[in-house]
């Protein structure tokens, strides 16, 4: 493992993570609305929405939005089921990012070490409808955390060329 993360390992991780789950048949990232959200086989689904980035000296935060959704019956007779098993992928998810086993891949004999933190309570919001009139589920926003370096030491780039004007 690498001591400094970046996006892609980042984006990387939540969807191995959400991907683990037996209640999640499909991990999908982007915008969610190039998402085919009417085939019926990719359900239940757990779409990562990136919201934005936040840089400061010595770490990154990557700001998510996750999405989980199952379809609900036309007549909604398993609408509090759906919304329910849902909820608890949403939960378990989050478990996993703050204490799962499943982020200790790493060998300390080499001094490697895990480098995603996520410290913030949560706040999970329903919704029904939003995307079709077939499903429910939940999202929450949550940020991960990682260490950063902005040494311009390493960044690739002429360094003989004054860009002062």
């Amino acid at each position: 493992m690498i001591r400094f993360k970046n996006y892609s390992n980042v984006l990387d991780t939540i969807k191995c993570i959400a991907d683990s789950l037996y209640n999640v048949n499909t991990v999908t990232t982007g915008d969610l609305f190039e998402v085919s959200l009417e085939k019926n086989d990719i359900y239940p689904l757990c779409h990562i929405l990136t919201e934005n980035v936040n840089v400061a000296q010595s770490q990154q935060t990557f700001n998510f939005r996750l999405f989980v959704m199952d379809l609900v019956e036309p007549d909604l007779s398993n609408e509090q089921d759906v919304q329910s098993d849902t909820y608890q992928t949403i939960v378990d998810i989050i478990g996993l990012l703050k204490h799962g086993e499943i982020l200790y891949g790493y060998n300390t004999a080499h001094g490697e070490e895990q480098r995603y933190f996520v410290d913030n309570d949560f706040t999970i919001e329903p919704f029904t409808e939003r995307f079709s009139s077939n499903v429910t589920g939940w999202t929450c926003s949550f940020p991960i955390i990682i260490e950063s370096v902005l040494d311009t030491c390493d960044i690739p780039h002429d360094n003989t060329k004054l860009c002062s004007k």
